[in-house]
């Protein structure tokens, strides 16, 4: 995913089937971003909508295919619900379906997503910036250019 992202068309619903949602995602090695129309009862709109989904907001992702390959799904599972408030949710997970077209483009943006945060998962801690502007004279405040 070293170059830009993957647009994937998905659509979710609740687990109680009052709101559903048609969209797109789009996966990056950053994490996920949704547009999306959100709908009560089929019926009543609710407008484009933009959610923001970071990788390290992300416990869990999984690519599942469906039953004689006509259809897949994804399901995320997010550290937070919160994180994820605008999407309907089945069990504290987002189940976004997936098209027959669409599969393989799923599968390898689910398995680029991986492997972005298992490679994430392994970089080193950084220093802040500060520390490379700390002076060695132990001066424990800096000093105004105006004092003598």
């Amino acid at each position: 995913m070293q170059s830009g992202y993957l647009t994937l068309p998905f659509k979710a619903e609740s687990e109680n089937g009052i709101s559903s949602v048609n969209g797109i995602a789009k996966f990056s090695a950053a994490g996920i971003v949704f547009e999306f129309e959100k709908k009560l009862l089929g019926l009543f709109g609710q407008g484009i909508m933009e959610m923001k989904l970071p990788i390290a907001d992300i416990l869990y992702i999984k690519y599942k295919r469906g039953v004689f390959r006509r259809s897949a799904k994804i399901e995320i599972t997010p550290k937070s619900l919160s994180a994820v408030s605008e999407l309907p949710r089945n069990k504290g997970k987002l189940i976004l379906k997936i098209a027959r077209d669409d599969m393989e483009r799923a599968e390898g943006a689910v398995e680029k997503l991986t492997k972005a945060a298992e490679e994430r998962a392994v970089l080193p801690p950084h220093s802040p910036v500060s520390s490379l502007f700390n002076d060695d004279d132990g001066e424990d405040e800096t000093k105004l250019l105006n004092e003598k």
